[in-house]
């Protein structure tokens, strides 16, 4: 027997509710660099890892994924293209950090880095699709500590010349 339409809609919908949760309760146990650089947020969660999170900008061709999560024994390793405008930049640095964060394992390393042994790269999360449930997850915890970002700086910066002194929630602006 098949499950009905209705039933599948109802599951994804109760997946996605526990999905953004936890997403949430990830983005709030974060203490967020103020103001706001993933190059320390990435210090931050190699300390409380007890792993180092090496970043390295890199020269490659279009058609590559913008952002490469590599796990090998010693550390992770944060590949992004060199030339990345900086908001787009910080993106995929908490991006790529927030795999690191929802712990999700990615492919051999012979999927994507074939040149490089075994031994020395367990794994490589390489965006190819937001489709797929691993990188979803991983684009809205990014989102929502980006949020997260942008509201503590905006509740600790001076006053918008448009919306005034920051709200005293510490949310953000209207």
């Amino acid at each position: 027997m098949t499950p009905l339409p209705g039933r599948a809609a109802l599951r994804a919908r109760r997946a996605a509710g526990r999905r953004l949760r936890r997403c949430r309760a990830l983005a709030d146990g974060l203490e967020l660099p103020v103001p706001f650089d993933a190059a320390e947020l990435a210090e931050r969660i190699a300390r409380r890892r007890g792993r180092p999170i090496d970043l390295m900008p890199a020269d490659w061709r279009s058609g590559l994924p913008c952002g490469l999560l590599i796990s090998a024994d010693q550390a992770d390793y944060i590949v992004y293209v060199a030339d990345t405008p900086p908001l787009h930049r910080e993106h995929i640095l908490v991006h790529e950090l927030a795999h690191l964060l929802c712990e999700h394992h990615g492919s051999p390393s012979g999927t994507l880095l074939p040149h490089l042994p075994s031994a020395l790269v367990g794994r490589v999360l390489g965006r190819t699709a937001y489709s797929e449930p691993q990188e979803e997850e991983a684009e809205l915890l990014a989102s929502l500590i980006l949020q997260r970002a942008v509201w503590t700086e905006s509740a600790t910066g001076p006053p918008d010349p448009l919306f005034g002194p920051p709200s005293r929630t510490g949310r953000g602006r209207p």
